[in-house]
C-alpha cells in the first residue's frame, strides 16, 4: 500500500513537526491490555503504519515492514521522562507514530505519551487517535471488544477534496496575498539567548511553558467573550500579541501578525471524520496595529472578526490551495504569534481503576534557527474537560525558559482580569 503525498503535504516532510498527546495517570494501567489496544488501532488505520519514502521530486507513504512497525514501548521514569519524550523525534524513513508508557515509582502513576507525524495528523485527529486508544482499553480490558475491519486505503490528502475554483482566481488569490505581506513586513519576537556559538553549559532542547485555567476561570473567560460578543480565540490572541509587542522595542503601534490554523474537516462537504488520521488544517493571516497599551478587547474583536471574515469569504479554501507557494513567498504563513485553538475538547474516558489526572497537547519539531536571531511566539491551546490550557513550546537556543515564564506569567494575568465576573471587577478594591 502506498500514496504519493500532495504538494501540501510534502511541505510537512521539511518541517520535521509533530503533535505530542500525553495524559497522566494514577491508578494500575493493565500494559499487555493498553499494547493490544495500540496494535489494534493502528492496524485499522494504515496511515500509522506508514513511513515516508522519496518519490521522484517528493515523497510518498508506504507501509512499514512488520518488524518496523510502531509497537508500545514501556520504560521507567519521571517528569523528565515527558521532556525527553517531546524531544525524540520521528525521523524520515522510520515510523510516523510512537507510543510509550512511562511507570512511575511504585506502579500507580503513569505517563502515557502519543507523538504523531504532522504529516498523517492535526490536532483534532490525534485528539480522536488518544480517545480511540483509550476507548478500545476500556474494551479489552472490559471483555466486550469488537474486531474492526482496517480501513480500505489510505485516505486522500485533504488538498483533493477541495471544492472546484477557477485557477485565476486562485492566482489572483496569490498575488493579492503577496502583496499585503509585502506591505506589513512581519515583525518578529527578538530572541533573548546569545547565538555566539559557544558550547552552552548544558545541551539545549525544547521545553514547554505551560499555562493552565482551572474550570471556575475557564468558565468566566468563556462568560466574558460572550457577554462582549467576542470569541476565546480572540481574547487570548489579544493577550498574546500584546504581550509580544511589549518584547519589541520602540514605542508607538507596531503592525504585528496574528496567525490562526483552520479546521478543514468540519468546512468540507462531506466532512471528514476526526478520526481520519489525515493532516486537513489551514491558515489565516492578519495584520494588527498593536501598541503597548492597546486595548485587549478591541483588540480581541479585531481578531475574531478577521477571522469570521476570512471564513466567511471561503478564504480558508484558498489558503490551502496557494500552501505549495510558500517555499517561494515564505512571509505567506509568517506571523509575530500562531495561536492555534482546538476548543471545548473531551479527555479520554477510562474502565475502574486508572483515572484521568490531566492531558495535554503540544506541537513539537526538529528545526530551530537561533542565528535566525528572532522567530513567531506559538501558543497552542485546548479546553479538555472544562479547563482552558495553553502550551509554550520553545527552543532554549532561541527563548529561554525565564523568557517563556514571564510572557505566558503576562497572558495568564490579562486572562485572569478577564475572566472575572463582572461584580468583581467594579468591586472596591480593599484599602488598608
Amino acid at each position: 500500500m502506498r500514496r504519493v503525498l500532495c504538494p501540501v503535504e510534502d511541505l510537512y516532510v521539511a518541517q520535521r513537526s509533530r503533535a505530542v498527546l500525553s495524559c497522566d495517570l494514577d491508578g494500575p494501567v493493565d500494559t499487555a491490555a493498553l499494547s493490544a489496544a495500540f496494535e489494534a488501532i493502528t492496524a485499522e488505520q494504515p496511515t500509522l503504519l506508514t513511513r515516508i519514502v522519496p518519490d521522484g521530486d517528493g515523497h510518498a507513504l508506504e507501509i512499514l515492514p512488520d518488524a518496523e512497525r510502531p509497537r508500545l514501548r514501556i520504560r521507567t521514569g519521571g517528569p523528565e521522562a515527558y521532556t525527553e519524550e517531546i524531544n525524540s523525534p520521528l525521523t524520515v524513513g522510520g515510523p510516523l507514530t510512537r507510543a510509550v508508557l512511562v511507570g512511575g515509582p511504585g506502579g500507580r502513576r503513569h505517563t502515557l505519551v502519543l507523538s504523531v507525524d504532522h504529516v498523517i495528523t492535526d490536532g483534532h485527529s490525534a485528539i480522536a487517535l488518544l480517545n480511540t486508544l483509550w476507548d478500545r482499553y476500556r474494551e479489552i480490558t472490559g471483555g466486550t471488544e469488537s474486531p474492526r475491519p482496517p480501513a480500505a486505503g489510505l485516505p486522500a490528502p485533504i488538498s483533493t477534496l477541495l471544492p472546484h475554483s477557477d485557477a485565476a482566481e486562485t492566482a489572483k488569490y496569490l498575488e493579492q496575498r503577496v502583496s499585503e505581506a509585502g506591505r506589513h513586513p512581519v515583525e518578529l519576537v527578538p530572541y533573548d539567548v546569545d547565538a555566539t556559538g559557544e558550547a552552552p553549559e548544558k545541551p539545549h532542547r525544547i521545553e514547554v511553558q505551560r499555562l493552565l485555567l482551572d474550570a471556575g476561570p475557564t468558565a468566566g473567560l468563556r462568560a466574558r467573550a460572550r457577554a462582549e460578543g467576542l470569541s476565546v480565540h480572540g481574547l487570548i490572541g489579544a493577550a498574546l500579541l500584546l504581550a509580544a509587542r511589549r518584547r519589541l522595542d520602540g514605542p508607538g503601534p507596531r503592525v504585528l501578525r496574528c496567525m490562526s490554523p483552520v479546521d478543514l474537516r468540519s468546512r468540507l462537504s462531506p466532512p471528514v471524520p476526526a478520526d481520519v488520521m489525515v493532516a486537513a488544517v489551514t491558515t489565516h493571516l492578519q495584520a494588527l496595529p498593536v501598541d503597548e497599551d492597546t486595548d485587549v478587547l478591541g483588540l480581541a474583536r479585531e481578531v475574531g472578526d478577521g477571522l469570521r471574515d476570512f471564513l466567511d469569504r471561503g478564504d480558508h479554501f484558498q489558503e490551502m490551495r496557494i500552501m505549495p507557494s510558500v517555499p517561494r513567498h515564505p512571509t505567506l504563513h509568517l506571523g509575530t504569534v500562531i495561536v492555534t485553538n482546538m476548543g471545548a475538547v473531551s479527555g479520554p474516558s477510562l474502565p475502574d481503576g486508572p483515572r484521568v489526572t490531566d492531558v495535554r497537547l503540544v506541537p513539537a519539531r526538529e528545526h530551530y534557527f537561533p542565528q535566525a536571531g528572532r522567530s513567531p511566539v506559538m501558543a497552542c491551546v485546548a479546553s479538555f474537560d472544562g479547563r482552558l490550557a495553553i502550551e509554550f513550546p520553545h527552543h532554549t537556543a532561541c527563548f529561554s525558559p525565564a523568557f517563556m515564564r514571564g510572557l505566558r506569567d503576562e497572558v495568564q494575568t490579562a486572562l485572569l482580569a478577564l475572566a472575572k465576573s463582572d461584580e468583581e471587577r467594579h468591586r472596591p478594591s480593599a484599602t488598608v
